[in-house]
């Protein structure tokens, strides 16, 4: 399995799964982009990691142009923020061959107290966003006639119910279809579209899981390899289905979990 020769972007890799998903890209020859939107200091040590790799890496806060010296943030809830990521990743190494759509953000609330700016937010970032990051590297296979690869990141709960995260549950049930929808439609192009579903990945996001034994118990329970997953475990797939031993697999949904969707049950 080797990526040589090959350009990936990763949004949201300054830290947790994108973070591990870029630096094992670059491990397997990749050329990588990293994308952050609040943590400069966390993209910073992705881009050593990555160089420590071997992998030759563009820095792009939305928008990098190190020639001119000038930066513009990444919001991936903001289409113009998107046009501008896949541009610079373009621009930087001349094309673009692997996106993988990692960036995402939860709110917590009961639902009936969900506000309408948390809803958009988590709707901007989980959804939105991925459609035009992924419709802006379409155009860019379709203007070069080459194939692609399309890798979201999206979690279990597209199928797990998950109380108090409606929202984020309907961004990765959303995520799902159009993974779906669009490994039909652009199959007959030679870009293929999958999923990855981390189920509990041991990340920054999981903090303060990770510091109440009794919550953190009840959830490996629930886990039939009785640990949490690392990020590595899920950029281990990522790598797979970027490369041409997965040239065959689209449209599908692969859940990195321990075996937690098909096990879980409420306490």
């Amino acid at each position: 399995m080797t990526l040589e020769g090959k350009v990936a972007l990763v949004t949201g890799s300054s830290q947790g799964i994108g973070q591990a998903i870029a630096v094992r890209l670059a491990q397997e020859g990749a050329q990588v982009v990293i994308n952050y939107r609040s943590n400069p200091q966390g993209a910073e040590e992705t881009l050593a990691k990555v160089q420590a790799a071997g992998g030759q890496c563009h820095l792009a806060e939305g928008y990098c142009d190190h020639e001119k010296g000038y930066s513009v943030g990444a919001d991936l809830g903001m289409v113009g923020d998107v046009r501008r990521l896949i541009k610079a990743g373009i621009e930087h190494f001349g094309r673009l061959d692997v996106l993988v759509n990692n960036a995402g953000i939860e709110k917590h609330a009961p639902f009936w107290e969900v506000a309408e700016a948390d809803y958009e937010a988590v709707m901007n970032v989980n959804l939105k966003g991925v459609f035009f990051a992924t419709q802006e590297m379409v155009k860019h296979l379709i203007e070069t006639r080459r194939p692609g690869k399309i890798i979201n990141i999206s979690s279990v709960h597209e199928d797990l119910p998950f109380p108090n995260f409606t929202a984020y549950c309907c961004s990765k049930g959303g995520m799902k279809m159009l993974t779906r929808n669009l490994a039909v439609e652009l199959g007959p192009l030679g870009i293929t579209v999958n999923n990855v579903a981390p189920g509990a990945i041991e990340t920054p996001i999981n903090t303060k899981l990770l510091n109440d034994p009794t919550k953190l118990g009840a959830l490996l329970q629930n886990i039939p390899l009785s640990r949490l997953g690392q990020p590595g475990d899920v950029a281990s797939l990522v790598a797979f289905l970027a490369s041409s031993d997965a040239n065959y697999i689209t449209g599908t949904t692969f859940f990195v979990d321990g075996g937690l969707l098909w096990n879980y049950h409420e306490q």
